[in-house]
């Protein structure tokens, strides 16, 4: 018998808050204890490929009770904020299962972000038990001021100088039968899940036991509530989900922090050796994959589903992808932040409709209608505060002035209401509506007449000119049928309110500069809302964002384009 089965009550003991969700992981345990959960790299073959190892759904169980049982006897219990710093891969995911298991508040974080900004995050959150790899303990011990409320540290690895068990110490069957259990309260946290950080400042994000249900269910539904088969994973979180679903995870050879790196062939073959069904990744990730399979062209007949979020996919990688996979395979553009995930999703046959062609004449590029059970709108732009409602409908009649564009909001039951830290983050990023909380997502959109969601770009990276705004993505896309542009991204120079649009641009490979110039600045003067932008730049390689290698640090951009045109001066 496997572990999980039923919650076996120690009788006078005090019931065990876990999360609610875990039902569907342990039913599954229950009726398919062998079936395989995850395969994660194990090294390559002679031929260069990876080799993998597989963990079933018993055998993961298992594992996640024995670390519940050891963090408990550790003094980790329901509410104890955890650092979890581990690699994907098996102990990741039974190390998150264990801690939800036993109401403990998992905390992940993108190293990638910089060390001095992650520590910032992590002292903030004032975290009592910490599961790393040795480099993170490392890390906690030579900046041990940062870490003073700690006080259970497991590693996983070798342990070095530090102390404390091992997550390999413990083994991976539990030594006594789990307590019984009760479900924790909808509106208790589950997790806290940091921003990455690459278009403001990281934010601690406060995601509760409702929050994470809503998103099974939601993933759920956007498969037509199919069991997903085999799935491949680029984001840990959507492990988790895939796990609650049934899903055979599969785990590409990957660096979290440059997924744009991954090999396409290393994707080509997890897909067609375990029959992939459904997956998920940032565009960094698809290009690369189109590419592949218009050099190598290979058929991938079990692929079924592909889903796209991180950034804008761009239409021609849809269009693209319709062309290399099976007829009836699906490609969504997904749209979801930390925050809320997912907020909306396209199908590409929609998006092939007529949808592109309104993007290229700059109305913003379409995400698709809201998810289930999620509500949008747009309100005022504004950098201010929305305390209230009240103050938004105050301010309803700015959107005549920006064409119905403003900053898209989000209320539903996936949607996080509150931030852990920083404490401002809460007034500047939520708009309390009676019992309802509204997400302000940062990011700029209008709603058309059937209900669907057009991006046009963040609210902070907006070009600040002296007869108006323009907006990033809603301006860019009219490049994008130019011959030659990879990509283009639309930065202001100088003091806001009276900057300088300059449009940067990243070249196809072999690409002629000097005509692709010409033709960009052609097709500006063809619509009024790029006609003025004469400043055209061409960048050797855009900076993107830590997570997903997709979204274009514009930040950065606009620093290098002020540079270049004070020395052309």
């Amino acid at each position: 018998m496997t572990v999980a089965g039923t919650l076996d009550a120690e009788r006078g003991t005090t019931p065990v808050t876990y999360w609610a969700g875990l039902d569907r992981f342990r039913e599954i345990v229950r009726t398919d204890p062998h079936r395989p959960a995850l395969r994660c790299p194990d090294g390559f073959g002679p031929d260069g490929l990876p080799q993998y190892r597989r963990l079933e759904y018993g055998e993961l169980d298992a594992w996640a009770a024995t670390v519940a049982q050891r963090m408990s006897e550790a003094g980790v219990g329901p509410g104890t904020r955890t650092i979890v710093l581990v690699l994907p891969g098996p102990e990741l995911y039974a190390t998150l299962l264990g801690l939800l298991e036993i109401g403990a508040v998992p905390i992940v974080i993108d190293p990638g972000m910089g060390v001095r900004k992650m520590l910032r995050c992590l002292r903030a959150v004032r975290a009592e038990a910490f599961v790393g790899m040795p480099q993170a303990h490392a890390l906690r011990v030579l900046a041990r001021w940062n870490f003073r409320t700690v006080r259970t540290a497991v590693t996983v690895g070798r342990r070095w100088f530090w102390g404390g068990p091992t997550l390999q110490s413990w083994g991976r069957r539990p030594t006594r039968p789990r307590p019984a259990g009760v479900h924790g309260n909808p509106d208790d946290t589950l997790l806290i899940a940091f921003t990455t950080g690459s278009t403001g400042p990281a934010k601690a994000v406060e995601l509760t036991h409702g929050n994470l249900s809503a998103m099974v269910e939601q993933v759920h539904l956007a498969r037509e509530e199919r069991e997903p088969g085999a799935s491949l994973i680029t984001l840990p979180l959507f492990g988790v989900l895939d796990l609650l679903l049934g899903s055979r995870c599969v785990i590409p050879p990957l660096v979290p922090s440059k997924v744009g790196a991954t090999d396409p062939a290393h994707v080509v073959d997890a897909i067609r050796r375990f029959d992939i069904r459904t997956m998920f990744a940032s565009p960094a990730v698809l290009i690369p994959l189109l590419r592949r399979l218009r050099s190598h062209p290979q058929e991938l007949p079990s692929l079924e589903s592909v889903f796209s979020g991180g950034a804008p996919v761009p239409a021609w990688c849809v269009t693209g992808l319709r062309e290399v996979l099976p007829e009836d395979a699906r490609v969504f553009a997904g749209y979801g932040s930390t925050e809320a995930l997912p907020m909306s999703t396209v199908e590409s046959r929609e998006l092939l409709d007529g949808l592109i062609e309104r993007t290229r004449r700059g109305e913003g590029t379409c995400i698709g209608r809201p998810a289930h059970r999620i509500e949008a709108r747009v309100v005022a732009i504004t950098d201010d505060p929305l305390p209230t409602w009240e103050e938004v409908e105050r301010r309803a009649d700015e959107l005549e002035h920006t064409g119905g564009i403003g900053e898209l909001v989000v209320a539903g039951p996936n949607v996080s209401t509150r931030y852990a830290w920083p404490e401002q983050a809460n007034a500047a990023g939520k708009i309390t509506d009676g019992a309802r909380v509204w997400h302000r997502t940062g990011d700029l959109a209008r709603l058309d007449e059937q209900g669907r969601i057009w991006f046009c770009g963040r609210k902070s990276q907006r070009v600040r000119t002296a007869d108006g705004d323009l907006f990033t993505v809603q301006v860019e896309q009219i490049f994008a049928p130019v011959a030659g542009v990879a990509r283009s991204a639309l930065v202001g120079v100088g003091a806001p309110g009276a900057q300088r649009p300059v449009l940067c641009l990243e070249l196809d490979e072999g690409a002629e500069e000097a005509a692709v110039l010409a033709a960009v600045r052609a097709r500006a003067a063809e619509f009024p809302l790029t006609e003025a932008i004469t400043d055209v730049l061409v960048h050797p390689g855009f900076p993107v964002d830590i997570r997903h290698n997709a979204k274009i640090g514009r930040e950065d951009l606009a620093v290098w384009a002020g540079k270049q045109l004070g020395g052309a001066r």
